[in-house]
């Protein structure tokens, strides 16, 4: 026998009095209007999440927020308005330059305005190197946090997955605001 071994036999041995926990039940936040807080919390961290209405061309609303954009990846047969098929490349550096990215999301969180965005291109890089990021979502697919997010994923296997919850931003060096240090520096979401 270990030493470890006898140790935690020792203390069971020695344990006088055993405590039984109760079955904890987790309350989480609903929400009345998920569309409504999802759209709230994604301006309040920095994004913006606007909802596809019957007549509009997501085409369109692409364009209208990023006029300038000259390069616009999207393997998305739906997004007519790209340039480049990302996953016609063979290494992601030739993404860098990207202005846009527009990516299809699983679903989305009310609660916090993230995004699961599994791995469904070639290069998980296209996420991270664009100016701005689009994140195309079925309204219905939103949840109302983070722990019915999470019984979504149970499991589900993804080469590769993230969520994603407005602009990348840190403070972490003297404090000071940056926007897209580790990926986008603006993010989109179009609800469907």
């Amino acid at each position: 026998m270990s030493s470890k071994d006898e140790i935690l036999t020792a203390i069971r041995q020695n344990t006088v009095q055993r405590y039984e926990y109760p079955d904890w039940e987790i309350k989480a936040t609903v929400y009345p209007d998920k569309i409504s807080r999802f759209c709230e919390i994604s301006q309040f961290v920095g994004g913006k999440a606007v909802v596809l209405q019957e007549a509009e061309d997501i085409n369109d609303i692409i364009r209208s927020h990023f006029p300038k954009a000259r390069k616009i990846a999207s393997q998305m047969e739906e997004i007519t308005c790209a340039t480049i098929r990302p996953d016609t490349l063979a290494e992601a550096q030739e993404l860098d330059g990207t202005d846009v990215a527009v990516v299809e999301g699983a679903f989305g969180v009310a609660e916090n305005g993230a995004v699961w965005i599994p791995q469904n291109v070639k290069h998980k890089a296209l996420y991270f190197i664009v100016e701005a990021l689009v994140i195309v979502l079925d309204r219905h697919s939103l949840v109302h946090n983070m722990q019915e997010a999470y019984e979504l994923l149970v499991g589900q296997t993804y080469p590769f997955g993230t969520f994603i919850s407005g602009p990348s931003k840190t403070a972490d060096i003297e404090q000071a605001l940056v926007m897209g240090a580790h990926g986008a520096c603006t993010c989109l979401v179009i609800l469907k």
